[in-house]
């Protein structure tokens, strides 16, 4: 009767030590849920924050966009104002932003009973620009171009570092410390600042509607946003590079994406 009794007892210990540990494994296996669900809800993936110094131009040029891109994914104006605190849409909100338009107004097929007969003259009417085709860049807009020979050194000294797509957006020049950083073309400066991370006191010129450059590790910035500047004009004094060398570091944009300068400035 004893041994009856201590088997029982003994069956029913373990039956109350298995329901424990099968609820503990559900607990943590929920509150690990959770953790990764909040993460993933408050990552902000694809969102920028405004802060007090930025401008659109200077906020494409560091996720490698077109400010143009940006403006339309969140309704910006020609005056590409923002505020600080400003939450930006870092990408389109379905698709390619520049084929929505086109898709949300395409009309419905017309019968071809219903389709006027085409004027014999080819001035009266013009024919409709052919709506872009998924994947295909738009059209450049119309400018003077910065081909090969139109591109000015920014300043004098080697190379020490060319152009390297996986790293390198531009190109490191070796100067003189203090030395004079002129426009590599005119334009308009669209940004006078150090807000950037890694580019030290940097200044972002507006050449057209494609084309941006950029000047970085500069020891002192010599003008301000919304100065038009012409080639050749003084903008910076040469600064320190990463490696505490006097370096200057220069980038052109087209449309957003860094393109090697080597080939666009002239031999020397």
């Amino acid at each position: 009767m004893v041994r009856a009794l201590r088997f029982a007892a003994l069956l029913l210990l373990s039956a109350c030590l298995g329901a424990c540990a099968t609820h503990g494994r559900q607990e943590s296996g929920s509150s690990g849920s959770h953790r990764a669900t909040r993460t993933a809800a408050g990552s902000g993936l694809g969102d920028y924050r405004v802060q007090r110094g930025d401008t659109l131009y200077s906020i494409a040029f560091r996720h490698q966009l077109d400010y143009h891109d940006i403006a339309n994914w969140n309704g910006i104006g020609r005056d590409y104002a923002i505020y600080p605190g400003q939450i930006l849409h870092l990408h389109p909100a379905g698709g390619d932003s520049r084929l929505q338009p086109v898709a949300s107004a395409r009309p419905a097929p017309v019968p071809a009973a219903s389709v006027p007969e085409a004027p014999t003259t080819a001035v009266a009417v013009a024919a409709p620009r052919p709506a872009p085709q998924a994947g295909a860049d738009p059209p450049d807009l119309p400018g003077p171009g910065f081909d090969s020979g139109r591109w000015e050194w920014p300043t004098r000294g080697k190379v020490a570092r060319g152009f390297e797509a996986d790293s390198s957006k531009g190109l490191d020049i070796a100067g003189d410390y203090g030395q004079i950083v002129v426009a590599a073309a005119g334009g308009k400066v669209v940004y006078s600042g150090s807000a950037l991370k890694g580019y030290g006191e940097l200044v972002i010129i507006k050449h057209d509607e494609q084309y941006l450059s950029a000047y970085g590790y500069n020891r002192r910035r010599l003008v301000e946003e919304g100065q038009q500047v012409v080639a050749g004009e003084p903008i910076a004094e040469l600064g320190m590079g990463p490696e505490q060398k006097p370096l200057l570091h220069f980038e052109i944009r087209d449309k957003g994406r860094p393109v090697d300068p080597l080939p666009l400035l002239p031999k020397r």
